[in-house]
């Protein structure tokens, strides 16, 4: 089976899937005409190789969208035949990669949170911001930056919504929170202010009673992260590699996502309320998810899949 006719498939599941493939469709009908003059029935790193060399000069996030779209395709191949290799990430020079987020397991978030809150300080304050902080982004999947610039007053208790003045370019946008986290909200603002001596504007404030920092906020993360192994430990105060406060965003929109699939909703209906719920810019800042992780792009593919076969009946 040549791979153009394969590729006429994959294209289709992916539509179905609510994906834009105009730039991604271009590249693999230049890459499978290639494949099928050479009479090639099955990808790897030697072919693709082969094709990226008949190309021109290119800029790094152009190689990058070549190498990525080969990968996603190879990958769904291979799904059914384990003969296709899809070519290794970071195969090309200097291409423009977004790294793979860490999912973190229930256990993991709630680790981190209890480490949080055993960090020492003066009066407790630091243990109480940090926990709670790293509680309000697993749950509602906000930016450390929009996290960080929230004031007291940006949460309406009564109607259950967090106002979210600093989203990425400006734009603001209005969060639906669970009635347990409007609670764990009004909690802390009761004993933040209790243990400053008096009401604070900002949401999350240091001991000096000072808006919680960027910087602040990561050291304590990566401390908290050290704790409990997700980290290595670190001399001179150092915050180390791993898993980031921003996975706690991913995994967020991952959970999600994945619970659709397992509960019959429709994606691309659920889609746009994710996307506005984030504050991405476009659909297809959310749909990166699927090819992050593995394991919601096999749900993704085959419910798809699914439905293609339910439609030829």
């Amino acid at each position: 089976m040549s791979l153009t006719f394969q590729l006429d498939r994959y294209l289709a599941v992916r539509r179905r899937l609510g994906y834009d493939l105009s730039t991604s469709e271009r590249i693999l009908r230049r890459f499978t005409r290639f494949a099928d003059s050479e009479r090639v029935t099955h990808i790897d790193t030697a072919l693709f190789l082969r094709w990226h060399a008949t190309l021109g000069e290119a800029n790094g996030m152009t190689r990058a969208a070549r190498l990525t779209a080969v990968r996603l395709f190879a990958q769904w191949l291979s799904s059914f035949d384990p003969a296709h290799e899809p070519p290794p990430r970071g195969l090309l020079p200097d291409t423009v990669m977004r790294s793979r987020p860490h999912i973190y397991s229930n256990a993991e978030v709630a680790s981190i949170i209890a480490a949080a809150k055993a960090l020492p300080s003066i009066c407790g304050l630091r243990g109480l911001t940090c926990s709670t902080l790293f509680a309000l982004i697993a749950v509602t999947g906000l930016r450390i930056s929009e996290a960080l610039a929230l004031d007291g007053n940006d949460l309406d208790a009564d109607n259950g919504v967090l106002r979210v003045r600093q989203g990425k370019n400006g734009k603001e946008r209005l969060l639906p929170l669970d009635p347990s986290t409007v609670e764990r909200l009004l909690n802390y603002r009761i004993e933040r202010d209790r243990l400053i001596g008096h009401p604070a504007v900002p949401l999350f404030v240091t001991d000096k009673a000072t808006r919680l920092t960027d910087c602040t906020a990561r050291y304590n993360f990566a401390q908290a992260c050290q704790q409990i192994g997700l980290r290595s430990e670190q001399q001179y105060h150092r915050h180390g590699r791993g898993p980031r406060i921003h996975d706690l965003r991913h995994t967020f929109a991952v959970r999600t996502m994945i619970d659709w699939y397992r509960t019959g909703k429709d994606p691309a209906r659920e889609m746009i309320r994710l996307t506005t719920y984030l504050g991405h810019s476009s659909p297809s800042r959310t749909y990166w998810y699927l090819e992050a992780v593995p394991e919601l792009l096999d749900l993704a593919i085959a419910r798809a899949t699914a439905s293609g076969g339910e439609m030829a009946q």
